[in-house]
């Protein structure tokens, strides 16, 4: 089975039922994506899948192939972080950071269908990520920091 993450085509060979949120972390190597709950009910693996966030704990790797499917460290890097990292950052969103990569990855997806979303349109989209540590306003001020130099740019 061929998947392509983050730009690169990677051969795997395992079951098709095979969770993405495993391939990623334990054949794949890429360990940014978190698990959580294992029921696609915290957001802490989520990724995207031809652009659209999804949880990756409930994705079959079967399902994938010829997907674009791109995880936190597709994102951005400490060297050049996206502006929705850097307004984490700017922000100091992360606490534990436990499921910050999850809130990342939704916020992002986000952001490329809305560059100016209200407090509203944050909340209903976010609510599915959950963060133990409570960092909501951060998150939502971290996003319209993003947004506004989304729309700067």
């Amino acid at each position: 089975m061929q998947l392509t993450i983050n730009g690169t085509s990677h051969d795997i060979e395992i079951e098709p039922d095979t969770p993405l949120l495993w391939v990623l972390r334990d054949e794949i190597g890429l360990t940014g994506t978190k698990y959580g709950c294992g029921i696609a009910q915290c957001g802490a693996c989520t990724v995207h899948v031809d652009g659209e966030a999804r949880r990756s704990c409930q994705l079959q790797v079967g399902d994938l192939e010829g997907a674009e499917i791109t995880t936190i460290e597709g994102v951005g890097s400490p060297d050049k972080m996206s502006l929705v990292q850097q307004a984490w950052v700017d922000h100091q969103v992360a606490q534990c950071g436990y499921c910050q990569s999850g809130q990342v990855m939704q916020a992002t997806a986000l952001l490329e269908l809305n560059d100016s979303p209200t407090d509203e349109d944050i909340d209903r989209v976010m609510s599915g990520n959950l963060c133990r540590c409570g960092t909501y306003p951060r998150i939502r001020a971290a996003i319209h920091d993003a947004a506004a130099k989304i729309k700067g740019a």
